[in-house]
This record gives C-alpha cells, structure tokens and sequence, in this order.
C-alpha cells in the first residue's frame, strides 16, 4: 500500500527483455537503500513493482506482459525518470490517500494550461471508469495523489502546484501523453458490495 506522496525520482538504467516479460533496472540514489530490500514493494509510476535484487543506489523488478500492456511502463527507455515510492509502513504519516498500485487505466493529457503559479492539467478517460471520478475526490497520477476539480464526460482536470510539478514527473508532461492512473480504492470497493447486494 501507498499514498500517492512521491518520495523521490529514479532513473531507469535497463530494460532487458525475459522470455517475453522485461527486468526494470532503476538507479534510486533518493530513495533508503532499507526500504528496496528484496521483496520489497515500490511504486514506480503508480505501478506496484517488487524489488528482486538491489545493488547499491539501484533496484531491479520484474515487469510482467500484462503490466507492460495495460500501464505506461511499456513505453519507458533507458534515462526516463520515474516517479518512486516505498511501501507504506505501519507509522509511516499518511499524506495523499490510499493507493494500491494497481492501474486501472492509461489516461491522456488533453490540456495542460498555467493557472495562477500552478497547472492546471485535463486528462481523458475510458468512460467505463469516469463513474469513479468525483469532483474533490481523490485520484493517482504516474503515482501522485491529486485532488479532482472538475469532471466533464471522460474529462477530469487537476491543479499541480510548482513544488509537485517540479519534484516529480509531471512537469514533463507533453499534451497527448499517456499517464498511469488508479482510481479511488473505496471507490471501488463501494461499487463492488452495491453490485454484490444487487446479484444475491
């Protein structure tokens, strides 16, 4: 588990492909080489990764085909920086909101427009998970947690202040690139135990 709140950014130092799934390597030097032991879960990008060896500054995970398909991790190269967080531990302040790293969906930036010193920044959604979407409501971002201002059809709009922008990947965000997103957790959760009072 995971709050959203970025610790760090890493850079990917490898991608070397294995039998059809690909060994992330990534250098951390920000990150407490304590929490990326082995078996260690991080967040890079919004996506759960566990940690299979850590050489120094560095770690290394498995990305399997389905993550590579349904996340922007497939489309990551050797210098990208990337958005890292450890788990969380019991203690530990939580600062976003609860994040699973699991994605949901890969969304796209459609505007990106300088409100005040912040950005002001619209992504799309597939309209099958907009249900989840709520104005003040709580979403994840390549792994930051954002507050929703406005929902409109598939599009959502978030305000990112300078020190978010600049601490973390979103301030590279070009319009039309695709972002890892994860939906509200009790959102989900919610509309499970409706369906399931519905089917019995």
């Amino acid at each position: 588990m995971f709050t959203g709140i970025v610790i760090a950014t890493g850079v990917v130092e490898s991608l070397q492909e294995k039998g059809g799934d690909v060994e992330i390597g990534v250098d951390a030097p920000g990150l407490d080489a304590e929490r990326l032991t082995i078996g260690a879960s991080v967040s890079v990008q919004g996506v759960c990764l566990t940690v299979i060896r850590q050489p120094g500054t560095r770690f290394y995970a498995d990305v399997s085909r389905e993550t590579l398909a349904k996340t922007t991790l497939g489309e990551l190269r050797p210098g990208s920086r990337v958005n890292l967080e450890p788990s969380l531990r019991a203690g530990d302040a939580l600062g976003g909101h609860w994040v699973s790293g699991h994605v949901d969906a890969v969304g796209t930036l459609r505007t990106l427009v300088q409100d005040a010193r912040s950005w002001r920044l619209e992504f799309e959604l597939p309209q099958l998970l907009m249900r989840f979407v709520a104005h003040k409501g709580s979403i994840c971002i390549d792994g930051v947690s954002l507050t929703v201002n406005n929902v409109d059809g598939r599009c959502f709009d978030v305000n990112v202040i300078p020190h978010t922008l600049n601490v973390t990947t979103l301030g590279e965000l070009k319009v039309g690139a695709g972002v890892n997103i994860e939906i509200d957790v009790i959102a989900r959760y919610l509309e499970r135990l409706a369906d399931f009072g519905k089917t019995r």
